[in-house]
């Protein structure tokens, strides 16, 4: 009868020492991947939100303009040459506004 007791003290443990490690690798995983992406998300949406008339801009393409004209879901860009391009609020990728204005000086 107490081989059975510390048969079944033993497989608690074991599933104890099984259950641990996975809660570890979720707790890594959600500070090294999930958290990040979640922050980096919110900095994006907040910074689109800031635009207004009249910024510099780069997009996630690479293309340098800046914004003539903008309503709830796209921003109207005016590159050199006075071409306008139609953009995707999603596809800002920089104010270049505020990026030149806050290097170091050096």
């Amino acid at each position: 009868m107490t081989s059975t007791v510390i048969l079944q003290a033993a497989g608690g443990s074991s599933m104890l020492s099984t259950l641990v490690p996975m809660v570890l690798i979720m707790v890594v995983f959600y500070f090294f991947m999930i958290r990040p992406q979640v922050k980096k998300a919110k900095d994006h949406k907040k910074l689109v939100a800031d635009l207004k008339k009249g910024d510099k801009i780069v997009t996630t393409a690479g293309i340098h303009g800046k914004i003539v004209d903008m309503n709830e879901l796209t921003f109207l860009i005016e590159v050199e040459g006075g071409t306008k391009i139609r953009f995707d609020k999603s596809a800002i990728s920089l104010d270049a506004t505020k990026a030149t204005t806050e290097l170091p000086k050096a």
